[in-house]
C-alpha cells in the first residue's frame, strides 16, 4: 500500500506539473487583462495599468513568469504557499480560501445526500426489477437529469421558499395534500416491500395509514409553527433506530445483536435528558467530541454484550449510537426554529446568499441560518446528481446479482439480506466509487450556474470572474485546488477498491 501511494503521488505530481504549464500558457495568451483600462477615460488609468502590470508580472515573459508562480506553488508543500496576487492586488490565497470554504459548505452536503439516496434507491430498484417502482424511478431519474438547473432553481425559489415561508405563518396541511401524500407513500411501500398481491396491499395500506396519521397529527398540533422532537418521539425513534441498525447489519435472527442495539438506544435516550443544559449553546468541537464519545460507548456496549456475534454487535451498536446522536442534535436544532424565525421575519428558507447579512444568534440559530441558505442550492444539485447515482447503482447491482458467486452464496443457504448486503452491494460499489471520485473534483470546482442563481461566492464564481479578465494567477489557483482534489479523490478510490474487493491488488 505504501509503495502504491508513493508511486501514485509521484506520477500525480508530474501530471499536475504538465497540466499547470499548459493551462498557464493558455490563460496568459488568452488576452491582455489591461485591455479594459486602455479604453478607459479614467484620468488615473496609467497608475492602474502600472499596478495591474506589477500585480500580475505582465512585464515578465510567460516562461519565467510560470516558473516564478511554480516556485510559490511548490512552497505549499512546506507551509509557505504563495500563489501570487490577483489583478486587484489582493493575494490569491485569500480569495481562494473564501471561495473554497463557501463551495465546500455547499457541495459536501449535496454530495453526501445524493450518494446516500441515489445508492439506496438504485439498490431497491435493482432488487425490484421491472416493477412499477422500477419504472417510476427510472422515469423520474431521466426527468431530473434532463431538467436545466436554472429552471429548477426558479421553481424552487417560488414554491419551496417564498410560498413555504408564507405557509409557515399559518401551517395547516390541506386535506388533499394529506390524501395525495398517503397515496404516494402507499405506492412506495408496496413497491419497496414487493411480494404477492396480498403482501403489497398490506404494505400499501400500512404505509398510507402511517403517513396520513403523522401528517394529520402535525397539522392539528401546529407542529410546524413550533417544531420539536420531544421525549416520547425520542424514545420511539431511538427504538426504531435500534431495529433498523439490527436489520441492516445482522438481521433479526441475531437476538443478541438486537439486545445490544436496544441497550445503546436506552443510553441515547438517557443522554437526551442528561445533556440538555450542556447543549443549550455548544461549540462545534463539543459536538464532535460528544459524537466520538457516543460511538465509543456504542462499540463498548456491542463488544460487552455481543457474545459470539461481537463483530456484528459492535457495528450495529455504533450505527445506533450515531442515529441517536443525530436525533439529539435534531431535537435541539428544531427547538431553536421559533426564535430564529422571529429574527429573520419568517424567512426560514432563504433564496439568495450564503448567510443573512448582519445576523447574530447563538450556535443553533446561526446553524439554522446557514442551513436555511443551503436548502435550495443543495436540492438543485441533489436532483441532478441523484439521477445518475440511481442509474449507475441499479445497473451495477443487476450485473453483480447475476454473477456465479451470488448463486453460490444462495446455494450455501445464506439469507437474502446477507447475499445482497455483504456479497452483492459490496462489489456493486466499485464503479460507484469511481463516479464519486470524479464528481468530487467537479463539485469542488464549483457549480457555476447554481452559485450564480443563488448568489453564492464560491469556486465557480471565483473561476468565472478570473477568466473574464483574464487573471492567470487566480485561474491557476483555482486549477491547482481542483486538480489536487481530483488526484487525491482518484487515489482514495483506488485504495477503496482493495477494501471492497480483496481480489483487486494494488501492487
Amino acid at each position: 500500500m505504501a509503495s502504491f501511494i508513493i508511486r501514485r503521488f509521484l506520477i500525480s505530481i508530474l501530471v499536475l506539473l504538465a497540466a499547470t504549464f499548459i493551462v498557464y500558457v493558455l490563460v496568459a495568451n488568452a488576452g491582455d487583462p489591461r485591455s479594459a483600462l486602455y479604453e478607459s477615460a479614467d484620468p488615473g488609468k496609467e497608475a492602474k495599468i502600472a499596478a495591474m502590470t506589477r500585480n500580475l508580472s505582465l512585464d515578465v515573459p510567460i516562461i519565467p513568469r510560470y516558473l516564478a508562480w511554480l516556485g510559490g506553488a511548490l512552497g505549499c508543500f512546506v507551509g509557505n504557499c504563495d500563489l501570487g496576487n490577483m489583478a486587484t492586488g489582493a493575494p490569491v490565497i485569500g480569495g481562494l480560501s473564501v471561495a473554497i470554504g463557501s463551495t465546500l459548505r455547499l457541495v459536501v452536503f449535496a454530495l453526501i445526500i445524493a450518494v446516500v439516496l441515489g445508492v439506496a434507491v438504485g439498490m431497491v430498484t435493482a432488487l425490484r426489477q421491472y416493477s412499477g417502482l422500477d419504472y417510476s424511478v427510472t422515469f423520474l431519474a431521466f426527468l431530473f437529469f434532463s431538467l436545466p438547473v436554472f429552471w429548477i432553481a426558479v421553481l424552487m425559489k417560488q414554491f419551496l421558499a417564498i410560498k413555504f415561508n408564507s405557509w409557515l405563518q399559518d401551517p395547516v396541511i390541506p386535506p388533499w395534500v394529506i390524501i395525495v401524500s398517503a397515496v404516494v407513500a402507499g405506492l412506495l411501500a408496496a413497491g419497496i416491500v414487493g411480494g404477492d398481491r396480498r403482501t403489497r396491499l398490506i404494505a400499501a395500506g400500512v404505509g398510507a395509514a402511517v403517513v396520513a396519521v403523522i401528517m394529520t397529527g402535525l397539522s392539528l398540533t401546529d407542529w410546524f409553527a413550533s417544531p420539536g422532537i420531544g421525549p416520547v418521539t425520542m424514545i420511539i425513534m431511538s427504538v426504531l433506530t435500534a431495529f433498523a441498525s439490527t436489520a441492516l447489519i445482522a438481521g433479526f435472527r441475531s437476538r443478541i445483536v438486537l439486545y445490544t442495539t436496544l441497550a445503546t438506544a436506552a443510553v441515547g435516550v438517557v443522554s437526551y435528558f442528561a445533556l440538555d443544559s450542556l447543549l443549550a449553546d455548544p461549540t462545534t468541537m463539543l459536538l464532535l467530541g460528544l459524537l466520538v464519545t457516543a460511538l465509543v460507548i456504542g462499540a463498548a456496549i456491542g463488544g460487552g454484550l455481543g457474545g459470539l456475534y461481537r463483530s456484528q454487535a459492535i457495528k450495529a451498536s455504533m450505527l445506533t449510537a450515531f442515529g441517536c446522536s443525530l436525533l439529539v442534535f435534531m431535537s435541539h436544532l428544531l427547538d431553536a426554529v421559533p426564535a430564529y424565525s422571529a429574527k429573520v421575519n419568517g424567512v426560514v428558507i432563504a433564496t439568495i446568499g450564503a448567510t443573512t447579512p448582519n445576523f447574530q444568534g447563538d450556535f443553533w440559530e446561526t446553524l439554522l441560518d446557514q442551513l436555511g441558505h443551503l436548502i435550495l442550492p443543495t436540492i438543485a444539485i441533489v436532483l441532478i446528481s441523484i439521477a445518475s447515482y440511481t442509474r449507475y447503482t441499479r445497473s451495477s447491482m443487476l450485473e453483480v446479482m447475476n454473477q456465479d458467486y451470488i448463486r453460490t452464496a444462495r446455494a450455501k443457504g445464506l439469507t437474502e439480506r446477507t447475499v445482497v448486503v455483504r456479497h452483492g452491494f459490496r462489489n456493486a460499489m466499485i464503479p460507484i466509487t469511481t463516479i464519486v471520485a470524479l464528481d468530487i473534483g467537479g463539485l469542488i470546482g464549483g457549480a457555476i450556474i447554481t452559485e450564480t442563481v443563488f448568489g453564492w461566492s464560491g469556486m465557480g464564481k471565483f473561476f468565472n470572474d478570473a477568466l473574464k479578465i483574464p487573471d492567470a494567477n487566480a485561474v491557476m489557483g483555482f486549477f491547482l485546488v481542483t486538480g489536487a482534489a481530483i488526484v487525491v479523490a482518484n487515489m482514495l478510490a483506488d485504495i477503496t477498491y482493495g477494501f471492497l474487493d480483496p481480489r483487486i491488488r494494488l501492487s
